[in-house]
């Protein structure tokens, strides 16, 4: 089946070039020259994953995506031109899967694209399920568990916890991540690793403030804890 993605963009140019390059590569495109026209439409129609710019003419991008992640778990990549990180990192926090900073590659926007729709639909499958005490992270199912609840999870966010967990008791530094986490663009330098571990914490953690099962190493990386309630 075609893959729908809804773009959220306003300048013309930029959303037709869009449309036409992810159409040559099998997508089936709509075009929301507004934020509200695309929570409209994200309303109204099933996509299978948006790319929304930040800035908008009507209403704040990172609004558009507060909104739209009440609503869905629709993959959402955002595409920003501004040059403060605390976009980016706002956007992970309120659940956009991945970010593009403007000007970009069609070739890079395609193989993100294609990486969060591929993370969504579970493409690399296990039947798999890890367990820690409480908590249990099913592979197969990309879904983790506390208590029997699921746990609200980005995929992007799982894909690192199952990285994590995989590697239970042993550091991962920021490299290691980078390396392992295929497709993504996470930078050493840039907040949005803590963004992800911190959300993961919320999801997973009884006390977020005091984890218990994602452990900060000072000046090393993090680790996952292999004894757990």
């Amino acid at each position: 089946m075609t893959d729908r993605i809804l773009l959220i963009e306003d300048d013309p140019r930029l959303a037709e070039m869009v449309q036409s390059y992810l159409g040559a590569s099998g997508f089936a495109v709509t075009i929301a020259p507004t934020g509200n026209a695309g929570i409209a439409l994200h309303d109204r129609e099933n996509f299978d994953a948006l790319v929304l710019d930040l800035m908008l003419p009507d209403i704040d991008g990172l609004d558009v995506c507060r909104t739209i992640r009440t609503r869905a778990r629709t993959p959402i990549l955002m595409l920003t031109a501004r040059g403060d990180a605390m976009d980016r990192v706002v956007g992970l926090e309120i659940g956009a899967d991945d970010y593009l900073p403007k000007p970009f590659e069609p070739r890079e926007l395609l193989a993100r694209l294609k990486a969060i729709l591929r993370r969504a639909k579970g493409g690399e499958t296990s039947s798999e399920i890890l367990r820690f005490g409480r908590l249990e992270i099913d592979l197969g199912a990309r879904q983790a568990r506390l208590d029997g609840e699921p746990c609200a999870l980005t995929p992007h966010q799982f894909d690192l916890l199952a990285l994590l967990a995989e590697s239970a008791g042993r550091v991962l530094t920021r490299d290691t991540i980078m390396d392992r986490m295929k497709h993504e663009r996470l930078e050493a330098f840039d907040r949005s690793i803590d963004v992800h571990v911190s959300r993961i914490r919320a999801a997973i953690e009884d006390d977020p403030k005091k984890p218990r099962r994602v452990i900060t190493v000072r000046g090393a990386g993090y680790v996952f804890s292999k004894v757990q309630e």
